[in-house]
């Protein structure tokens, strides 16, 4: 099951609900168990975002190298000796 972000706010929602309800919480899964298992969804977003920016600057570095090594090539001509 994918969850957007709507229906992740609306679980926060009816769980905090729950947690303020304490021992006369309703029946279904535990309270604290749904608790962790957002934050543990809120960990891999981060996670996601983290190395979303990390996979860019190593695709601008390798752009950046693979001018730099055009551009040393293009410099050098033909220095050929002709041997």
């Amino acid at each position: 099951m994918i969850l957007d972000a709507n229906q992740l706010v609306a679980i926060r929602q009816r769980n905090d609900e729950e947690i303020r309800r304490g021992t006369r919480a309703t029946h279904g899964y535990p309270s604290q168990t749904v608790q962790n298992l957002l934050h543990t969804i809120e960990a891999l977003k981060k996670e996601k975002r983290k190395w979303k920016k990390v996979a860019q600057s190593r695709g601008k570095a390798l752009a950046e190298i693979g001018e730099i090594a055009i551009k040393s090539d293009n410099g050098s001509g033909n220095n050929d000796t002709g041997r």
